[in-house]
């Protein structure tokens, strides 16, 4: 990994910390929640071998991206995130040509705002773990997952500033990346309130000790609100949204998803990515990957297998 270079960028009132190595066309890599940049440490190397520059940002609340106010979850809506990403691309894009994105998790989710609200950015994307969710025009999101999965569902319980951070705290940072990333279970994943995890999981096999520790490292140092303030922004990204109402991602898209990742298996996930409704809200969607034993965080458990899924179909363009 230490081929990887670092740099820090301005854009959009922060101090945006970049990973990236290679050179040719542009490849944007999107991290999740709880991850960094050093998510895509092994796709980084794959493709700058291949010929491509490869980038990974930290998004905004994370890491060692510096200037959002952690203290205001309304700095946290997609049309910030989405906006620090187009400067981004403006302060080192070849000469403002369109890029490949890739995105897993969160990331998955912004960039596919990203191609929704600038496709004149975008090239073609390959997306993980999240498909395209269309905007419904009645319900709040907030409002149908406590609907659905009660109030102890993990996204309903990072709703009020500081409760999470202090159990997460008392837990602490290595625990609590370790449980995340070890989550295999095909439903819903639950906090209880006041039993922390409710669970201590063992280290996945696939993350070795100081890689676990790397991410441990970063979150001892910056606290958890700027990743948890993207589900606390998630009813004002909606209400942001209301423009975009109907729209269709038009661009070639890959999705990929763990045979066990949890989002897979929410209601009606499968039914819509697989018999028409994904295809209509994505035209252009040409592949739809589902990797067999794999769960959630298959970009790190899978790396070889992502990296020749990501290479096979951005090749093509």
């Amino acid at each position: 990994m230490e081929k990887i270079e670092h740099k820090m960028v301005t854009v959009n009132g922060l101090n945006m910390h970049v990973a990236e190595l290679g050179e040719g066309p542009l490849v944007l890599f999107l991290h999740g929640f709880p991850q960094l940049w050093y998510t895509w440490r092994h796709q980084i190397l794959f493709m700058a071998e291949r010929g491509y520059r490869a980038v990974a940002p930290d998004l905004r609340g994370y890491g060692d991206t510096t200037g959002a106010p952690l203290e205001d979850p309304s700095k946290f809506s997609h049309l910030h995130v989405v906006g620090d990403l187009i400067e981004l691309l403006e302060a080192i894009g070849p000469g403002g040509d369109k890029v490949f994105v890739v995105g897993h998790d969160w990331g998955a989710l912004i960039a596919w705002l990203l191609c929704l609200y600038r496709p004149d950015k975008v090239k073609a994307l390959v997306n993980i773990s999240v498909a395209f969710s269309p905007r419904d025009r009645v319900m709040k999101p907030l409002d149908a997952l406590r609907s659905v999965y009660g109030d102890d569902y993990y996204m309903c319980r990072f709703q009020e500033p500081g409760e999470i951070e202090a159990e997460f705290a008392q837990i602490g940072a290595k625990e609590v990346v370790k449980n995340f990333l070890a989550y295999r279970t095909p439903g819903p994943l639950i906090l209880p309130k006041g039993k922390e995890f409710g669970y201590s999981a063992d280290r996945p096999s696939w993350l070795a000790e100081e890689e676990l520790d790397y991410y441990a490292r970063k979150f001892e140092k910056t606290g958890f609100t700027g990743g948890v303030n993207y589900y606390r922004a998630i009813n004002l990204s909606w209400e942001l949204g209301a423009p975009w109402l109907k729209a269709k991602v038009n661009l070639p898209v890959k999705f990929i998803v763990g045979e066990f990742d949890l989002t897979y298996h929410m209601p009606g996930v499968k039914e819509y990515v697989h018999n028409g409704g994904f295809k209509m809200d994505v035209p252009l969607l040409q592949e739809v990957v589902v990797v067999e034993g794999a769960a959630h965080f298959v970009v790190e458990e899978r790396p070889d297998e992502i990296s020749e899924h990501i290479y096979s179909f951005l090749k093509n363009f």
